[in-house]
């Protein structure tokens, strides 16, 4: 079993039937990726809008955007990595997915308003 596997908790075994309303580790750890990326991007976006009517502030909520973009994409692309199956399988696919989506917005995001973000000396 690799490191992964454990990690993300497959190494305890699934319930056997799997329905939609089941909550397993996998759906767990992209759920909350997916609201870490989503958070990401809300952060990102007030940052990025607080830009556009003053030059120079925003870029401590530009750096955690980043970050937690960062952290959103890595985790949820993690889990799509090691997930056995489709959708419905009680593996995480669809949080993992829509984490990754909402990592890169947040990414994107931030990274805009990091180049917008010129300091003034």
């Amino acid at each position: 079993m690799s490191v992964t596997h454990a990690v993300l908790g497959a190494a305890t075994p699934m319930p056997a039937a799997v329905t939609a309303y089941t909550v397993t580790a996998a759906r767990v750890w992209a759920t909350a990726a997916a609201l870490l990326g989503l958070a990401g991007a809300i952060i990102g976006g007030r940052a990025l809008a607080r830009t556009r009517r003053r030059a120079g502030d925003g870029r401590r909520g530009a750096i955690v955007a980043l970050a937690t973009g960062l952290a959103a994409v890595v985790v949820g692309g993690l889990n799509l990595a090691v997930a056995d199956g489709g959708p419905g399988t009680g593996n995480g696919v669809v949080g993992g997915a829509a984490a990754v989506v909402a990592g890169l917005l947040a990414l994107t995001f931030g990274g805009l308003t990091l180049a917008r973000a010129v300091r003034v000396p």
